[in-house]
């Protein structure tokens, strides 16, 4: 359809917008058309529950990043060049006015297909965001009761609630466009760090073994993309990439509370366990158990008995 509408309408109107620039605008305008792309990144998240991923998880990602990427551009396309700039401004919901334009009495089509996109888009994030919080617990960078699953369905269940309840913060502003720029910003914040912590390691521990690896143009080619995209979006708007870097910041001294302080008062290591006793009577959760070579191998690393008020034991216990 975008091919189409780009040989048979306006294909002027695509590039109208562009006849006055501002770099400052263009850099936050990636920022928020970015958030319709998130998601990229998630697959690397659950390695842990691929079937062979050193094979399966660069094909996925050569797979699934290109033709989502093609039905992307080839939809915008389709609108830009069926609708003026005047109108792309005014609509409040553009596949729908596109659909209204377009299609005729098969206008329903397009918010129908809207409503379906979402939902592979909300089971992704619930996902791979659980499974985020579940490792960060996991690693003691966040309370241990979000390391736990059920003892049924083997659902983390409590990373799965701290999932929802982050969200429906987020909810509380009234500015959904605002809300873009928080979280894209610092998204987007994540991302650089990362990446750059990537390029760190291959010069510092070359030697180290990596079953995935790929050339070292392609992290420096997205760091300069990202050196552009938060330096004039910060530059562009200042007071909203501020307040999300100040968000972001919040984490610090929780970390610094939960993780670098380890001489806890008696009361505090009390007041943790019996909320994280709490926690697992009412979710019927435990620690997952581990094979034997895990156990070995991170032997150094396991969670103290302190930590898990409820033993294996007492999960079967609740089951009953």
């Amino acid at each position: 359809m975008g091919l189409t509408e780009y040989y048979w309408l306006e294909p002027a109107n695509a590039f109208e917008p562009f006849q006055d620039y501002d770099v400052g605008l263009i850099a936050l305008s990636f920022l928020q058309g970015s958030f319709a792309y998130g998601g990229w990144n998630f697959l690397n998240y659950v390695t842990e529950e691929l079937v062979d991923p050193y094979v399966n998880l660069p094909r996925a990602i050569f797979i699934s990043i290109p033709l989502v990427t093609f039905v992307y551009v080839f939809a915008n396309i389709a609108y830009v060049t069926a609708m003026s700039p005047q109108e792309l401004l005014a609509s409040n919901a553009v596949a729908v006015t596109f659909g209204e334009k377009l299609l005729g009495v098969m206008s329903w089509i397009m918010p129908i297909s809207v409503a379906l996109s979402t939902f592979g888009g909300v089971n992704g994030s619930l996902f791979t965001s659980s499974r985020l919080f579940f490792a960060g617990a996991r690693e003691g960078h966040l309370p241990s009761l979000l390391a736990m699953i059920h003892v049924k369905r083997c659902t983390p269940i409590p990373a799965l609630l701290f999932t929802c309840l982050s969200t429906l913060l987020m909810l509380c502003t009234s500015d959904m466009y605002t809300l873009i720029n928080y979280v894209g910003f610092i998204n987007y914040l994540f991302y650089g760090v990362t990446v750059a912590g990537q390029i760190v390691l291959r010069i510092k521990q070359p030697d180290m073994h990596r079953p995935i690896k790929i050339s070292l143009i392609w992290p420096v080619i997205y760091l300069l993309f990202w050196a552009f995209l938060l330096i004039f979006s910060l530059y562009s708007e200042p007071v909203v990439c501020g307040i999300g870097l100040a968000i972001m910041l919040t984490g610090v001294p929780v970390y610094f509370l939960g993780v670098y302080w380890q001489n806890k008062p008696q009361c505090f290591d009390a007041f943790v366990d019996k909320m994280t006793y709490l926690g697992q009577k009412l979710c019927v959760v435990v620690y997952p158990a581990e094979s034997k070579s895990n156990s070995d191998a991170d032997e150094g690393q396991e969670m103290t008995e302190a930590k898990a008020p409820l033993s294996k034991a007492d999960g079967d216990d609740l089951k009953a």
